[in-house]
């Protein structure tokens, strides 16, 4: 069984016991998060219908709320006058362990 989730503006398919990275969010190391469900595949039967997706939920561990994303480099240069500008940007992420779909 899995499940598609709306996870910090961002749609993740989930199974029980796997982890994904979504934005930073407002739980520490350890506490339950619960996301939405978009879509329930179990076997053979799907599950679209509203009234029954408010229904269930994917529950998650946080496992690490102080991840980081891969380093983006920003580089702006200003022809003929000689300045240039050098910045970069780590996004900050949360990795969650998915521990049940109910």
């Amino acid at each position: 069984m899995y499940a598609i989730v709306k996870a910090g503006g961002h749609e993740e398919k989930v199974e029980v016991g796997t982890q994904i990275t979504v934005n930073r969010l407002a739980a520490k190391k350890g506490e339950t998060v619960e996301f939405p469900v978009a879509l329930l595949v179990d076997g053979d039967k799907v599950t679209m219908a509203a009234k029954d997706l408010a229904k269930v939920k994917a529950q998650g561990e946080v496992v690490d709320d102080e991840a980081k994303g891969p380093k983006v480099s920003i580089m702006k240069f200003h022809n003929k006058t000689g300045g240039a500008r050098r910045a970069g940007h780590r996004q900050k992420l949360t990795v969650v362990k998915i521990t049940k779909i109910a």
